[in-house]
């Protein structure tokens, strides 16, 4: 199975292209990243790991000595992406060292490694230790693939940051790995076993972004609700964020995807009574139909998830309700397909994540037999985004008259006198203000819609 067997041996010590920041002229780097929060987290450890290695994070339009691509393949459209991020990066650095790191690197190198101009492949099993590879040889071999096979019980690799450069919020890797083997999925073998930061290093973290001045810090994992499952000693995601209530750390907290099985009433509450925790829960559903759920290896029934959205929509009434869905999944056939519409029409979902269906390489679903074909998979997408918007209208309307806190992330694009922000219930507002306002937390009571745009009054207006 892909990412399983290890390609170490394409690494041959003492033939490694040498970036040492002493022997560079401007030490300059960049860093693209591609997925999920948990990338956008080891970008951030990538990043303060060169800049105390004595490099210099290059400026938008200038020339870098070092280029490095988190990459994702998620999806087949993102390997694409990842692919075109390699080739442009090395078409604008013409001279630099391109390293392609993280998930493609880890489950499919040898398709990166035809890439003209690309040095370094490295997998997420060696993604935390990027510096000491860059420096550890000086004989150039272009490319070398490095990646070591997952083990079982592994580690959890903490890779501690200082923050985000340019972001008011903040993104912290508590979790890592996926065994449940959807069959669309690559995930599981690109990350590996389940494994947890400690609880007392995610409060070192948190209280260390706190000291930054971050207002909100989003936690975040492959299979976040897994969290503390290899722990020695017993935690859960539910004890960790008690663990934090009692510190009362400061910033608020936000979770990312969690699967609908790992939620239950007692984390719904803590979200309801606890002003620390964004009302907002983003949960997958991928299809509404309870045989092609079966197919996808999801462990949940349609009845069971939409049980648990009216539950939350009942004790948080506001909160944000985000659904992952899949269109054209192998086997959906027109009855399937409106069982989700039909489900997501009749439920409090407050926005979709749409995916067109596309064969994984790796994966069992992509040697499915009765594969939906491509035009079905577009139409069916393209009928859930539409879906997907008026769920979103219905939602922003019911937040009218209504005051939520409020992020503030300066002036709004194009705007002199317009402050955007997001809500603790994931709306993006913009507010008027006479002066720039970034990174406080501000009531904005909700005033009108204006082409999709959620326009409030802060509560110093009123």
């Amino acid at each position: 199975m892909p990412g399983l067997l290890s390609i170490k041996m394409l690494y041959n010590p003492g033939y490694f292209f040498h970036v040492s920041p002493g022997t560079m002229t401007t030490n300059k780097f960049k860093i693209v990243t591609l997925g999920c929060k948990v990338n956008q987290h080891e970008s951030a450890y990538i990043r303060d790991s060169l800049i105390a290695s004595g490099y210099n994070e290059a400026a938008k339009n200038e020339q870098a000595d070092l280029i490095v691509i988190n990459t994702c393949i998620v999806t087949q459209t993102a390997s694409s992406q990842s692919r075109q991020a390699i080739r442009k990066a090395i078409k604008e650095n013409p001279s630099s060292t391109t390293a392609a790191v993280g998930c493609y690197a880890q489950v499919f190198p040898e398709e990166l490694t035809p890439i003209d101009g690309i040095n370094i492949i490295a997998g997420n099993t060696e993604k935390g230790r990027l510096i000491n590879i860059l420096q550890d040889n000086s004989a150039p071999c272009s490319p070398c693939a490095i990646s070591e096979k997952f083990i079982k019980p592994m580690p959890f690799e903490f890779l501690p940051i200082k923050g985000f450069l340019d972001r008011t919020r903040a993104f912290i890797k508590i979790q890592d790995g996926c065994e449940s083997f959807c069959s669309y999925c690559i995930v599981p073998y690109a990350r590996g076993p389940l494994r947890s930061l400690d609880p007392s290093l995610v409060i070192d973290s948190l209280k260390s972004l706190a000291d930054e001045g971050y207002k909100e810090v989003v936690l975040s994992g492959i299979h976040l609700g897994k969290y503390g499952i290899d722990q020695k000693e017993s935690v859960s995601l539910n004890g960790l964020l008690n663990l934090i209530g009692r510190e009362n750390l400061g910033p608020r907290i936000r979770l990312s995807s969690l699967e609908p099985n790992e939620i239950d009433e007692e984390l719904i509450d803590m979200i309801s009574s606890e002003e620390w925790l964004c009302s907002h829960l983003h949960i997958p559903l991928q299809s509404g139909n309870s045989g092609i759920l079966r197919r996808m290896n999801r462990r949940y029934s349609p009845e069971e998830f939409a049980k648990l959205v009216e539950l939350i929509h009942r004790k948080i009434p506001m909160a944000a309700i985000g659904a992952d869905v899949i269109a054209g999944f192998p086997g959906e056939d027109d009855q399937a397909h409106q069982d989700t519409c039909s489900m997501i029409r009749n439920l409090p979902v407050s926005y979709l994540h749409v995916f067109p269906f596309s064969p994984r390489k790796g994966t069992p679903a992509a040697g499915f037999s009765d594969q939906t074909g491509r035009r079905q998979v577009k139409e069916r997408a393209a009928e859930l985004r539409d879906l997907g918007r008026k769920k979103r209208g219905i939602f922003n309307q019911s937040c009218i008259g209504k005051e939520f806190s409020v992020l503030t992330e300066g002036w709004e694009s194009g705007e002199n006198n317009r402050i955007k922000g997001l809500s603790d219930n994931y709306l993006s507002v913009v507010f008027p203000s006479s002066e720039l306002t970034t990174n406080k937390i501000v009531k904005v009571r909700i005033e009108t819609i204006q082409e999709d745009r959620i326009i409030g009054r802060p509560k110093w207006e009123e």
